[in-house]
């Protein structure tokens, strides 16, 4: 039953209409309020007041999305003309070649110090290839509108096999340190050189687009 209240005097009513006049105050049925509504009314209010809370919710949703976007393409942009990737290989491309030397020189001289010195420049390009690669897919998807040629094919392989080497290696060498006294030292040297060489075969194909030759 819904409750009606009369502005003027504070009269209740109860009834599906405001009464035609006040019965105490005598005034129209237009100075009557709701302020009472049936179950029915009362549930599908709470529901349209839900169903609005919920479309405000996916507004802010929406407009937090469209500032991430706003913010992910603004860095996009900034790390492509700052030549980001160009800069961040030569991290590993510098160090990769230092850290498979030592690995070799430790075999050879049975020396555990070179061996843990190799470890730690390829544990160090582990933890710059994320950068590496996030700045690799942000030029190829910026600046070279995702292209698929035989070039960047076979980049993509290269880039994959190199993360995939280093990663394996120092899992390797942390399970085993003393991997390279070992009879499969023979292997760990071979993964090493694999990875030396799909990083400059990346850096090979990444020279050529650079210097466009």
């Amino acid at each position: 039953m819904k409750k009606w209240k009369c502005t003027i005097c504070n009269y209740i009513h109860e009834g599906e209409e405001p009464p035609a006049k006040c019965p105490v105050c005598r005034a129209p049925a237009s100075k009557f309020v709701l302020i009472e509504h049936s179950p029915d009314e009362a549930g599908a209010l709470k529901i349209k007041e839900l169903e609005k809370q919920i479309a405000e919710q996916k507004l802010i949703v929406e407009a937090n999305k469209s500032k991430a976007v706003k913010m992910y393409e603004v860095l996009q942009r900034f790390l492509v003309k700052q030549h980001a990737h160009p800069i961040s290989v030569h991290f590993p491309n510098g160090v990769l070649p230092l850290a498979v030397i030592l690995f070799v020189l430790s075999l050879i001289l049975k020396s555990e110090i070179l061996l843990t010195v190799g470890f730690a420049n390829i544990f160090f390009v582990m933890l710059t290839l994320p950068f590496v690669l996030f700045t690799g897919y942000t030029e190829w998807f910026k600046k070279y509108n995702r292209a698929m040629t035989p070039l960047f094919q076979i980049k993509i392989i290269a880039a994959i096999v190199t993360t995939t080497t280093c990663v394996f290696n120092v899992l390797w060498y942390i399970i085993d340190p003393c991997v390279l006294s070992s009879s499969l030292s023979w292997l760990f040297i071979l993964l090493n050189i694999a990875m030396l060489g799909s990083a400059g075969v990346a850096g090979h194909l990444g020279g050529k687009l650079v210097f466009k030759d």
